[in-house]
């Protein structure tokens, strides 16, 4: 604890402090719930998505298992033919947090001749299109989530900081203060008080 003046100016001072930390104190428990909260929300969200995403996976791969031909959809260096672009987002925000919210993603199609692929190119690559939109969404939950817990670090360490350091120090230094200018008053009556009856002897 900082070293405090033992006047009434000081003790003004740290209850107004005091009376500031309790006001904010509140707001802030409010804001790290409110986090919390969303940030469970979110997670259930990527959870969900990422089952369903699984699901897309596990009907795609059993349904090109029924043509045989999953190279079809593949290039010569193994990767698809479709690739991930470009995400797009727009700005959300959560308990004075910028966040990405996502709207779409856009994919590059490698060309491919039209007569060389299987008939049911253009429906496999909207199965895959649709699995890879649910796992960039599944990044933008995440992104969402790791700018989100680094707001509730900082919340929750300035909650404790006000319920578990200042608000007991200035209560402390309240006291401190108030029975310092106690003393003092009494000590200033009882000389007063000494300083008549010297007085009242010396008259008489």
């Amino acid at each position: 604890m900082a070293k405090i003046k033992l006047t009434k100016n000081e003790l003004k001072k740290q209850k107004d402090a005091l009376k500031m930390y309790k006001r904010y104190l509140p707001t802030l428990q409010l804001k790290k719930q409110q986090l919390q909260t969303e940030i469970r929300g979110i997670e259930a969200r990527a959870r969900d998505i990422a089952a369903e995403r699984d699901r897309h996976l596990a009907e795609f791969q059993a349904w090109v298992a029924v043509f045989g031909e999953e190279d079809a959809i593949k290039r010569p260096d193994g990767g698809w033919i479709i690739s991930s672009g470009t995400i797009r987002t727009s700005v959300g925000n959560i308990a004075g947090v910028d966040i990405p919210v996502f709207k779409d993603a856009d994919f590059a199609i490698d060309e491919y001749d039209l007569f060389a692929k299987p008939l049911w190119i253009d429906r496999a690559l909207e199965r895959l299109r649709a699995m890879l939109t649910l796992d960039l969404e599944i990044k933008v939950l995440e992104e969402q989530i790791a700018r989100l817990s680094r707001e509730l670090r900082t919340t929750t360490q300035r909650v404790n900081l006000f319920e578990k350091v200042k608000i007991p120090e200035t209560a402390a230094s309240i006291k401190k203060i108030g029975i310092y200018l106690g003393d003092q008053q009494t000590a200033q009556v009882v000389r007063g008080k000494m300083a008549k009856r010297k007085v009242e002897r010396i008259a008489s």
